[in-house]
């Protein structure tokens, strides 16, 4: 069997009731994380969950995982039901969250895995010659009887990798794994990922585009519980090949109103940095055409280009169109 999730018209609320002293119940709030999304992931597939926080991407794989209950839809994996057949499910996953610390500090990272691989039933042989195996995997045999407390966040982030790998399950479900990790270690997780896991199924959730667009046969974009786009991210960026996308690096005090006034403008994003330069992405038709005008605009408002360019559509840029809103960082488009 090659399908290794299966989700049909999967919809979430999270009800929360605001208490006055802590006691008496004055309002109630609703969230609808999900709206019915639709997704399959095969196995030997990588997919991904694209989209900011908020959007649904951890109640997705928090249902999957059997730890939340839908409200409504279906939702399978390996065969299983979710919500019907749960032990069964949870027997054929591997999960990672985020900023995931759940190992014991006082191990070792051969003793971590040798514990969790009793728990998953192994035999203490298999468990250690499984943990020796994903040891070796993750680059860490040197350190393996080192105490975790003593490894660093990366190395850690590793041996909770190697965990959720320690009962060879066919499916995996990994939710932001290189979150909070410094570049050279998110690297080597990515690629152990797409050069180890091959034969896995995968759903990956993040809001990286980077990481997305390395990894990800095929990418589902997630905005406000509802999938508003799907493909590969090379279908997925020729979506916006109707436009240019125009970066340009200023120097001064910059107003997005006039820039949205230009011929041909669809949207317009800024980004402040920290050298005072603040950087415009802008979405136009023909911005050859009108790159004057966004020059003079420029100037007009006592800024200084200090560079501008044309650049290649990235996920963010597709995500802008469909939302109006930028993935990264939690900016929104203006």
């Amino acid at each position: 069997m090659n399908l290794g999730i299966s989700v049909r018209k999967l919809t979430k609320t999270y009800r929360s009731t605001k208490r006055k002293y802590g006691v008496v119940p004055v309002s109630k709030r609703e969230t609808k994380a999900l709206k019915g999304i639709d997704f399959k992931v095969q196995r030997g597939e990588i997919v991904g969950l694209l989209g900011p926080n908020g959007a649904g991407k951890t109640t997705t794989i928090k249902i999957l995982s059997t730890l939340v209950l839908p409200d409504s839809g279906e939702a399978t994996v390996n065969g299983f039901n979710v919500v019907r057949q749960p032990t069964e499910a949870r027997a054929t996953i591997g999960v990672i969250t985020g900023g995931e610390r759940s190992i014991y500090h006082k191990l070792s990272g051969r003793e971590n895995l040798i514990f969790f691989g009793r728990l998953y039933r192994l035999t203490r042989n298999e468990a250690k010659e499984r943990a020796d195996e994903l040891l070796g995997l993750m680059g860490l045999q040197e350190k393996a009887d080192i105490k975790c407390e003593d490894y660093s966040s990366g190395m850690k982030m590793k041996i909770v990798f190697a965990r959720s790998l320690l009962h060879d399950p066919p499916t995996l479900l990994y939710d932001e794994p290189t979150l909070g990790l410094d570049p050279g270690f998110a690297r080597e997780i990515r690629q152990l990922v797409r050069d180890k896991l091959r034969d896995k199924c995968i759903l990956l959730t993040t809001h990286y585009m980077n990481e997305a667009d390395f990894l990800c046969d095929r990418i589902d974009l997630l905005h406000e519980g509802q999938i508003v786009a799907s493909g590969t991210p090379a279908e997925l960026k020729r979506q916006t090949r109707d436009f240019d996308v125009l970066t340009l690096q200023i120097k001064g005090i910059v107003r997005v109103k006039p820039f949205k006034g230009i011929p041909g403008v669809s949207k317009v994003t800024v980004n402040s940095d920290a050298s005072d330069a603040t950087t415009v992405r802008v979405h136009v038709r023909d911005g050859a055409a009108v790159l004057r005008r966004f020059l003079d605009t420029v100037e007009a408002q006592g800024g200084k280009v200090l560079r501008f360019a044309f650049d290649e559509p990235t996920l963010d840029d597709v995500f802008i169109q469909k939302t109006g809103r930028r993935i990264t960082n939690g900016v929104s488009a203006q």
